[in-house]
């Protein structure tokens, strides 16, 4: 009995101490929060560089290979074999029938001096400013998920009188491993 106590209790360190680790280590793209009431946020996002790939289908089932083929350009998979940080958030969308995916870069490259993609997919490009209604959620998510998350929000832009465009976009901030905090 001790014997499993000794590895639940080892095992939870480590899940926590990675946990904290990708937390102290991973740039997050900054944003100003200009409203907040419960989970629902304005927020101003500032431009950005950005690695994106288009995929078919929907994010349930392109999520995946999205995420090789950009993991893929910032572990070395570009013509300098460049290794670039992994930043957080990675920002996903859908249309009827595909789906893009896309790394924020670190804020100290320079766009005009981004090591090129060997995967042709890639699209290195930047971000405009822009004002984002937001709700704010947890744990793991899926294209039900999203959908569920985004009739929330686009309820507390009718109830504030707020127009919207429709381009939805869903901002994930954890690693797939981490498991405490999501």
């Amino acid at each position: 009995m001790i014997l499993i106590v000794t590895f639940i209790t080892l095992g939870l360190f480590l899940v926590a101490s990675l946990h904290n680790k990708s937390h102290a280590e991973t740039e997050i793209q900054p944003y100003e929060t200009l409203y907040q009431s419960g989970n629902f946020e304005i927020r101003f996002y500032p431009q950005a560089i950005l690695a994106s790939v288009v995929m078919n289908g929907n994010l349930d089932k392109s999520r995946n290979s999205g995420f090789r083929v950009l993991a893929g350009y910032i572990f070395g998979g570009n013509e300098e074999n460049q290794k670039i940080a992994m930043t957080a958030p990675v920002r996903m969308s859908n249309t009827a029938d595909s789906s893009t995916m896309s790394f924020v870069l670190p804020s100290e490259m320079n766009f005009n001096q981004l090591p090129e993609p060997l995967n042709k997919d890639i699209v290195l490009h930047r971000s405009e400013p822009a004002y984002a209604a937001v709700v704010r959620f947890g744990g793991y998510t899926s294209n039900r998920e999203i959908e569920m998350h985004k009739k929330e929000l686009i309820a507390a832009l009718e109830k504030l009188g707020i127009s919207h465009k429709g381009n939805f976009e869903y901002l994930g901030y954890n690693a797939p491993y981490d498991v405490f905090d999501r």
